[in-house]
């Protein structure tokens, strides 16, 4: 495990020849909005409508269309008079003039606002590969998306914070926190509603998924602060949001993912012993019970101890590491130059050395003293959980593993990327986009104007996680009727759904801490197929879904349009606790800590070209295993240490071979 990771590392330094934490000014980009033609004088008013509305032809886009309105506005923010967010609105398919509506207090027409997360991701991503009207394939060609969340109400994608995407901010203008990114947001939404009027008093459905859990509660906040708020604000909902801190997050989850999808071990009964372990000494077996008893101590992510090139490689975000574009795929391209010079006797060799490396990691495993903390990953499970997939499990062990969707093995990944559709300057022009910057999907925030990871989070955000504030947030939104949803993706490992699922036992809402019933009714699509799992209690809704990754809307796009129908815009009152029942009934087979994924993992390159199918029998004898493990278990007894590998002289051997092979 360590080789495989060793390997990327070395191979990833050798192109970028940067350190992990490298604080730099130099490169943080300058960049600010540009007057189109039309262009009107003054503040805002509704006489910038005929401006930001997109009249010209988009290239390669299909139709019809709805009427849609693009560009940049400012965030108020002083000193700073460059700082701006860039949004694309779209009307409601089928409506004509519903965002260009005058101000009216009695128009009850709800309005979507969709955010990205990152930190630093574009919301255009979501709105050309998940919730948008418009889609990118993989071959760069556009199709329509009949499961766009603009067929229920008008929707806003924006880019945001300050200088993501085609926003923009100067060189010492990105934020140096997340309260600050609220205030510009407010001050975003203050100039929208000048232009847009009738959004000023028209319910607003906050949304967005991953690091927007951090930024939609911060923007909440920052709303129910304001003495006049510029915006009515509905419902908030959070989709596999980062709501808590990384351990919280994604290594809790471990063994829930693990669980869930047992092929990433290769059901190995060892292997899960082992992760269960390391989850007991990292204190990540919490407890959840309904209602819930107490709050959860702070979490202590444990750093590896070891002073490896490995272990400090921990410490950029998890994504990152695993991701297709970066890590492995440089080290999966160099496997397949090194290997295609070489004879099949001298492969089925490699692959012999991977198995004999996979028994010296198991023997390690088994032969080490039981309370201690693994020295090479500390508590980064998540991680470690990566690692073992990439080199000893097929087919992952092809060179992927997608954090954000469990099953699927791809290497490299069909790549959705509106890259060229956006800088063409066509388009540019169009959507009244910036002339001082191209569009990415995604870059490494700044925070404070520098890339520093050495502070704050592993992203370098400096700010509170929401989970210290959310009890809190869900006082205030209760007094102002304003509902909360959390919904998550089961085959999403990233941001897994036990992660959520502690946060919300974690909180007070409604004057309860937790959820009082454990989360069990099933909810079901328009054509009546299971959807996954619904649960609300006192203003509070948790909605998982069945065989969604970490990008719901991309996974399961008509479940996620009914969810946006059900149980956002609308009331459905499946799942809420009501007295002593709760409405839809209780399935004990949901009740489990865990939603079984499914029995198919499919590998190719740059497409789909095999499917692993799990044998019946296998996951006959995993259930009649799990079944005893969990019944049988006892609390390890230990203390958090350190202690150096008896295997590691054996795997270090093999895994030299591994680094002159790939640097031959």
């Amino acid at each position: 495990m360590r080789c495989y990771t060793l390997l990327s590392l070395l191979v990833t330094l050798a192109f970028s020849g940067l350190a992990l934490g490298q604080t730099s000014q130099a490169n943080v980009p300058n960049t600010f909005p540009h007057a189109w033609p039309g262009q009107p004088n003054g503040t805002f008013s509704p006489a910038w409508q005929k401006y930001f509305e997109v009249t010209d032809k988009l290239p390669d886009l299909p139709g019809p269309l709805p009427r849609t309105f693009a560009g940049n506005i400012p965030v108020n923010r002083a000193g700073h008079p460059n700082d701006t967010l860039f949004f694309w609105a779209w009307e409601k398919q089928g409506a004509n003039g519903t965002l260009t509506a005058p101000a009216d207090v009695n128009n009850t027409d709800p309005w979507i606002i969709w955010l990205q997360g990152g930190p630093g991701s574009s919301g255009m991503i979501a709105l050309t590969t998940e919730n948008g009207p418009v889609h990118v394939l993989a071959n760069g060609t556009w199709v329509l998306n009949n499961f766009s969340w603009n067929h229920l109400a008008d929707t806003i994608w924006i880019d945001q914070p300050v200088g993501t995407g085609f926003s923009t901010a100067d060189s010492t203008g990105y934020i140096p926190d997340e309260d600050q990114m609220g205030e510009d947001f407010i001050g975003f939404l203050s100039n929208l509603v000048k232009v847009f009027p009738s959004l000023a008093t028209r319910p607003l459905f906050l949304t967005g998924e991953s690091y927007a859990g951090t930024y939609i509660p911060y923007i909440t906040k920052h709303i129910f602060q304001a003495e006049n708020p510029p915006v009515k604000l509905r419902k908030i909902a959070i989709g596999d949001g980062s709501l808590g801190s990384q351990a919280t997050v994604e290594h809790v989850p471990v063994i829930n993912v693990i669980e869930t999808y047992p092929a990433v071990i290769g059901y190995d009964q060892d292997v899960f012993n082992y992760f269960r372990e390391q989850a007991h000494l990292c204190a990540f077996d919490l407890n959840l019970t309904y209602p819930q008893v107490g709050n959860f101590p702070t979490l202590n992510l444990v750093e590896p101890t070891s002073n490896s090139e490995l272990s400090q490689s921990l410490l950029a975000p998890t994504e990152g590491r695993a991701r297709t574009a970066s890590l492995q795929k440089a080290v999966s391209e160099k496997f397949t130059t090194s290997h295609s010079k070489r004879s099949l006797s001298k492969r089925a060799e490699f692959f012999e050395r991977r198995e004999d490396s996979r028994r010296a990691w198991k023997r390690d495993l088994t032969g080490r003293a039981n309370g201690t903390i693994d020295p090479f990953y500390g508590c980064f499970l998540l991680d470690e959980l990566i690692d073992y997939a990439v080199n000893f499990t097929f087919p992952w062990s092809n060179g992927d593993f997608d954090v954000y969707d469990i099953p699927d093995a791809t290497s490299p990944e069909p790549f959705l990327n509106a890259s060229t559709f956006f800088n063409d300057n066509r388009t540019r022009a169009a959507l009244h986009a910036p002339t001082s910057k191209d569009w990415i999907r995604n870059f490494n925030y700044p925070f404070g104007n520098v890339h520093d990871r050495t502070k704050g989070n592993q992203y370098g955000d400096p700010s509170v996680e929401p989970i210290a504030f959310l009890s809190d947030l869900a006082a205030n939104a209760s007094a102002a009727n304003v509902s909360i949803v959390f919904y998550s993706g089961n085959d999403d490992s990233l941001v897994q759904h036990r992660g959520t699922e502690v946060i919300i036992q974690n909180m007070t809402f409604g004057s309860v801490q937790g959820f009082t019933r454990k989360p069990s009714t099933p909810w079901f699509d328009d054509a009546g197929n299971f959807a996954g799992i619904v649960h609300q209690e006192r203003g509070l809704a948790y909605v998982l879904f069945a065989g969604a990754g970490h990008l719901v809307p991309e996974w399961k796009p008509a479940q996620a349009l009914v969810f946006l129908r059900e149980f956002v815009l609308g009331a459905n009152l499946n799942g809420t606790v009501s007295g002593t029942i709760v409405v839809g009934g209780e399935n004990a087979t949901l009740a489990g800590d865990f939603l079984p994924g499914g029995n198919e993992i499919f590998f190719g390159s740059a497409a789909t070209q095999g499917t692993s199918t799990i044998p019946a029998a296998t996951q006959a004898a995993w259930n009649s295993f799990l079944a005893t493990a969990t019944a049988t278990h006892a609390p390890i007894t230990g203390t958090n240490g350190a202690m150096e590998r008896g295997g590691w002289d054996m795997m270090g051997m093999a895994c030299l071979g591994l680094v002159l092979l790939f640097v031959m």
